[in-house]
Parts: structure tokens; sequence; C-alpha cells
């Protein structure tokens, strides 16, 4: 069948779920984007934009959208014979954690929730977000001052699933690097924005520094064109123990920064799937992650208490061991890495062919 997926939002994990969809996928697959910028007038203009660039939309077999699409608005400019559509949800502005001094705008989470009402299919990247935006929708309906619609989450619960998004990366065994008499690589390979928190993470540095403990860090993850202050400050202050600092470019030099790692950790207050860690455990990393958000979720139930930690102290000491003992954790790096290998592409793409199939059958 034939398919067209509206983008608004080209980019990061956006960007990476469209292309991966794309290649594996069974079926013809269109790319309709916009660039990864002005996310709030994306919200509010990608309807119309899309609505007046797409010749024939009626000719596709479904739509698939993101959660940046004012579904709504695009359904009622493309009249009734609009092909079926199914929503992937990445985020939701309902839960999306505020920056200092930020006051939520809710009526992005309207969006959010008109948009699923409006789809036909509406799959999340994890069973921790759509809880999450399904908790949001309920507390947020039911507490409107009249003409309350408390219907509206039965209705988005009745027609939602979860996929986890394909990643990019081989199958079959991963070569992890030798190691060799450098200390361990510690990897930072988020974005550098305040929801994965970096001011803790380099709190949690100082203190093993401060402590003599030798390491190595890697500061990779996308970020803007101006490196925030944290981050440069950060350069200056681990300027013996840092490698390489900023977004690597190249896919392969990515991945192969990862497999030189020996633990990757996340700090962060925002994450619905987790790609970045996905990634850095795959390719041999031991990660130290919070215990919250989705990443309970992502990681085998035998061993969690392995690689969630609770709270600062906890993870400074998790930290300190990992760096200390590193040999002792590799028969683990191992474990992970092969636990990892169901999320790409390769072995994802069967359920949304399947959600597409169904999808087109509508």
């Amino acid at each position: 069948m034939k398919f067209l997926f509206l983008e608004p939002f080209f980019g990061g994990s956006h960007r990476d779920f469209a292309l991966g969809l794309q290649e594996h996928s069974s079926h013809q697959i269109d790319l309709f984007t916009l660039p990864a910028k002005f996310w709030k007038w994306r919200m509010q203009g990608a309807a119309l934009y899309f609505h007046k660039s797409i010749d024939n939309v009626n000719r596709y077999d479904g739509i698939i959208a993101c959660d940046m699409m004012n579904l709504s608005d695009f359904m009622a400019l493309s009249g009734p014979s609009l092909p079926p559509v199914l929503v992937y949800f990445h985020e939701n502005q309902f839960t999306y954690p505020l920056s200092a001094g930020e006051k939520r705008d809710y009526q992005f989470g309207i969006t959010n929730m008109t948009t699923a009402l409006c789809a036909d299919q509406v799959l999340f990247n994890s069973r921790f977000q759509r809880k999450g935006f399904l908790s949001a929708v309920d507390r947020y309906t039911r507490t409107r001052p009249d003409a309350v619609p408390s219907w509206v989450c039965e209705q988005i619960e009745k027609k939602s699933d979860v996929i986890y998004p394909g990643c990019r990366f081989p199958k079959g065994t991963i070569e992890k690097e030798t190691a060799d008499s450098s200390p361990p690589l510690i990897v930072w390979n988020h974005r550098w924005e305040y929801d994965k928190d970096p001011e803790t993470f380099f709190k949690a540095l100082a203190r093993i520094k401060k402590k003599k403990i030798p390491f190595r860090l890697a500061l990779l993850g996308e970020h803007s064109p101006r490196k925030p202050k944290l981050f440069s400050e950060a350069a200056s202050h681990f300027k013996e123990e840092l490698v390489v600092f900023g977004y690597a470019e190249d896919r392969q030099a990515y991945l192969d920064w990862l497999k030189k790692g020996a633990v990757v950790v996340s700090t962060a207050i925002q994450e619905n799937f987790g790609i970045s860690i996905v990634e850095a455990v795959r390719m041999g990393c031991f990660p130290l992650l919070p215990d919250r958000l989705s990443y309970p979720e992502i990681m085998p139930d035998t061993l969690l208490d392995q690689v969630i930690y609770t709270g600062f102290e906890d993870l400074v000491l998790r930290l300190e061991q990992a760096l200390q003992h590193y040999h002792a954790y590799l028969s683990l790096q191992e474990q992970l890495s092969r636990f990892m290998e169901k999320h790409a592409w390769e072995n994802r793409i069967q359920e949304y062919d399947a959600a597409l199939n169904r999808l087109g059958q509508k």
C-alpha cells in the first residue's frame, strides 16, 4: 500500500523515526516534512502548509502523522474523503516538563488531545507515555468548569496502543572495542537541553573528579549552533578528561564513540522512550538511569537493581563503582547489549507494517 507521512518537525528522533519507517517498511511511504524549529508554530500552522502543498491526498491508502500535527485542522481543510490516519506520539504537551519560569499553555495539550480524537489509530512510543498522556487528558477534561467532556479519555484509549520505535543499529553480535589502559569513558549522548538535566550530570562528575577517580568524557548529543553556557563551562572544568565535545554528524563516528564507552548516564526529567540510551547500551555501554520515566520499562526486569539509581548520592556511588571496577561489568554489558537488539528496525518493522495494514483496510 501507499502511505503519506506528514512530519512537521523533521529533526532528532522524529527524523530518525520517519526515515527508519520509510526505509524498512514493506509499504511505500512518501515523506512531507518541515524543518525542526519553531515547534509552537509547527503545531499551529503545519496543517495549513501541508494542506496547500500536497496534491490529491486521496491517492494514498492512509496517512501517518506525529503529535506535532494539528490533525483536526488538516481534516477540516481536506474534506470528508481523507484517507484514514495514524498518529504516532513521540511526546505530548500535557506532560512535557517546563523550563524555569515557563508557564504551561494548555492549548498545545488540547491540540494533542483533539489530534488523538480525530485519528483512526494512535500509537505511543512507550507504556509510560501512554499512561501519562491518558491520565493528563482525564484530569484536564474532568476539571473543566462545565460541559465536561469526560468521555474523551476512554475514546482515545480504545484506539491507542504502544509500539517502541525502531533504532538504527546492526543486528547480531556487536564487536565492542577492547579496553586499553586508558581510564573508562563516560558517555553523555542526549540533547543539550534542560529536560535532560545536564546540571545534575556535571555535578556528579565533579564529585567523581574531586575523589581523584580517573575517567574520560565524551559529550555527544544534538544541540543548537550556539552551545549552552553550561556545556562550555563543563568543557573547561573537565578539559583533562574530555575527548570529544559536540554532535557527531557522521553516524558511524557516533556509533564508534559509543563502542568505546564504558558507562552511559542519564539524569533526564523527560524521556518517553530513550533512543540515545538504547543506542549506547546496544553498543556496549553500561547504563546508569534514574528510577523514573520510561527507563524501568525498557531495561530487563532482572537487571533493574543493577542499572537504576535512586537519587543523586546513589548515582555518584554507582558511577564510582562502575569506573573503579569496570571489568566486573563486562558480562552485564554483553547481556544488556543482546537485550537491546530487539529494538533494531529489522526486528520492529513487522509491528509497524501490521499497524499500517490495519489502517489501510479501514
